[in-house]
């Protein structure tokens, strides 16, 4: 069996010193707002556009675009991190679906909620501190890039 692969997109939006994390019904967890990559999208361009659909917030990255001459192309803003997410373990191991995910730092102005139709409502966000964060038992990934995310906007912010 061929294990489908899709790139998807996550965005760790902090204002005011906190991240925006939404109770997914179908996964059971929260997580950051996030979506697949479409077909004529760049992975950061996917992440922006699913923190405007699932929040109704507009986020600035906090992302380094590294500078290189190259002819013909240029680079993007580099993900905090890329990572492989199993989505489809069948009973005997195999993995029939993954995504490989580009997961952004952006910060937010304000901490209002206002999903486009169709997304999560409002009640199933919450903002989680740094303090919040730590005495969750939301999955270790989720506290520790939460944890970066939030320390990363910060020191971006200060002069």
């Amino acid at each position: 069996m061929e294990t489908t692969r899709h790139f998807t997109a996550t965005v760790y939006v902090v204002a005011d010193g906190a991240t925006a994390l939404h109770r997914h019904d179908r996964l059971g967890i929260r997580v950051p707002p996030g979506g697949h990559v479409d077909r004529d999208e760049l992975p950061h361009e996917a992440g922006l556009r699913e923190v405007r659909e699932e929040t109704g917030l507009d986020a600035t990255l906090v992302a380094e675009t590294p500078e290189i001459d190259a002819p013909g192309g240029r680079a993007l803003p580099e993900p905090a991190y890329t990572m492989l997410y199993d989505v489809n373990v069948h009973e005997d191991g195999r993995v029939g679906h993954q995504h490989i995910d580009h997961v952004y730092f952006a910060r937010a102005d304000s901490r209002e909620i206002a999903p486009a139709d169709g997304e999560a409502p409002p009640e199933r966000w919450d903002w989680y501190t740094a303090s919040d964060l730590k005495e969750s038992d939301l999955d270790a990934d989720t506290v520790q890039i939460g944890l970066e995310a939030i320390e990363t906007v910060d020191a971006a912010e200060k002069p």
